[in-house]
């Protein structure tokens, strides 16, 4: 290649470099690195169902253990 070809082809890769691969290498890896940090919007609804049903067993679970507390005076002893 010529002097002429090599200065003239050095701007075209530094510009192409510029406007498309850094803009695809940004959003390419800044999606993995999302990924791997957080949870996505349906993980998200799966999690907090999940914090609600253990929420609801808990209630029931104290509630039990008042009715056996009220009912079967020591059970607890008996029972673990």
């Amino acid at each position: 290649m010529h002097a002429e070809h090599i200065a003239l082809l050095i701007p075209i890769i530094a510009i192409v470099s510029a406007l498309i691969i850094l803009p695809w290498m940004n959003m390419h890896y800044g999606s993995k690195k999302r990924e791997r940090d957080g949870l996505d919007t349906a993980d998200r609804e799966v999690l907090d169902d999940l914090a609600l049903t253990a929420e609801k067993l808990e209630r029931r679970v104290a509630t039990l253990e008042r009715i056996l507390d009220a009912e079967a005076p020591g059970w607890r002893g008996r029972h673990g």
